[in-house]
């Protein structure tokens, strides 16, 4: 599902020769699906790489190949990174999950750990981030501040992830704004600049004055800057260049300590293979600086759920809850179990949508 082989190769070039192969070392890898410049989801990820530099010195070692699209030329970049004495492989995007597995068989020495999927195996670790409760908190801030009642999402692909997310933000845009209603647009990427703005372009002359993501760059914060009383959101990073404008709040990924933890226990021989799914709790998701240009009121309201979801006072999935068709779901009180939110591939009443196939 994400791209680009000639930089690929040539950044694969470059961070293999960058290597020092010292066999005290321990050398991780990581396969990013954008750029590192992508101001959202992979530079977060690189972040988390730096931050297992800083705290390992000259113990570590790490490569990284940016802009590796989903599909064969992922698995010639792992396989790669695993010829050339990699201990361990983050694969972090969630089209890289067969790939991970077909090359783990032909190293089961090499530990891997995969972003956002599901498949495991005795040297495959997955994890991921509840996401969605930072579009809980999303979701009221957006009910509460459109004035037009028309909020628009610019949707990557049709997985689980991204449709859990969907469905959290209109949850609670929904419960403080009965008249909200969700525009939403496939790009069918999850880095595309050019995409990303032509789409938030699209939701804004259909009338949304706030705009959500669940793609990578900044480029529909920038287009909700160019045309003014348009509010968005940062998605993976704080995108803090655009607090001074359309930018009220973000969602951060916060990947530093899971790769610290992992690293480590590489080292140590302890590493096994294990499913990770943290929230704003554990510090895997955080929630951006809330600018004043929310009013105070609803800013306190979204640092009380903040809290609450933080806390496990809160699930973000409560019903009562219907499923798009009017078919129950979860009754008052009930909450989401991890096996369905894991596999969500449908909307929760009142979305006028389809789920592409």
């Amino acid at each position: 599902m994400k791209r680009r082989t000639l930089l690929a190769s040539a950044a694969l070039a470059m961070g293999l020769a960058s290597a020092g192969f010292a066999a005290d070392k321990t050398k991780v890898g990581f396969v990013y699906v954008g750029p590192v410049g992508d101001g959202g989801w992979t530079y977060e990820h690189d972040q988390g790489r730096k931050a297992v530099v800083e705290a390992f010195g000259d113990k570590v070692e790490t490569v990284y190949v940016e802009s590796v699209p989903e599909g064969p030329d992922a698995e010639r970049v792992m396989t790669q990174m695993a010829l050339e004495g990699a201990d361990l492989i983050f694969t972090t995007s969630f089209g890289y999950m067969d790939q991970t597995i077909n090359v783990a068989k032909k190293f089961p020495n090499v530990k891997f750990e995969h972003a956002t999927g599901y498949k495991t195996a005795d040297n495959v670790s997955v994890y991921s981030a509840r996401f969605y409760e930072g579009r809980a908190v999303q979701g009221h801030i957006a009910g509460k501040m459109t004035e037009s009642n028309v909020v628009g999402y610019i949707a990557s692909f049709p997985i689980p992830e991204v449709i859990r997310g969907i469905n959290s933000a209109y949850i609670h845009a929904k419960k403080v704004n009965p008249d909200v209603e969700f525009k939403i647009i496939w790009a069918y990427t999850w880095f595309d600049p050019a995409k990303e703005a032509d789409a938030a372009k699209a939701l804004i002359e259909q009338g949304a004055d706030v705009i959500l993501q669940h793609t990578d760059s900044t480029a529909p914060l920038a287009a909700a800057s160019e045309a003014g009383n348009v509010i968005g959101f940062g998605q993976a990073s704080d995108m803090a260049e655009y607090k001074d404008g359309p930018r009220v709040s973000s969602i951060i990924d916060n990947w530093a300590p899971y790769y610290i933890e992992r690293t480590q226990a590489v080292m140590e021989g302890t590493w096994e293979s294990v499913s990770t799914w943290d929230g704003i709790g554990a510090g895997m998701v955080g929630i951006g600086e809330i600018t004043d240009k929310v009013p105070a009121d609803v800013k306190a309201e979204a640092e009380a759920m903040k809290f609450e979801l933080a806390t496990g006072k809160y699930h973000a999935f409560t019903g009562p809850l219907n499923k798009q068709d009017g078919t129950p779901w979860l009754a008052a009180g009930e909450t989401a179990d991890d096996g369905t939110l894991a596999g969500m591939n449908f909307y929760v009443e009142g979305i006028d949508a389809e789920i592409p196939n």
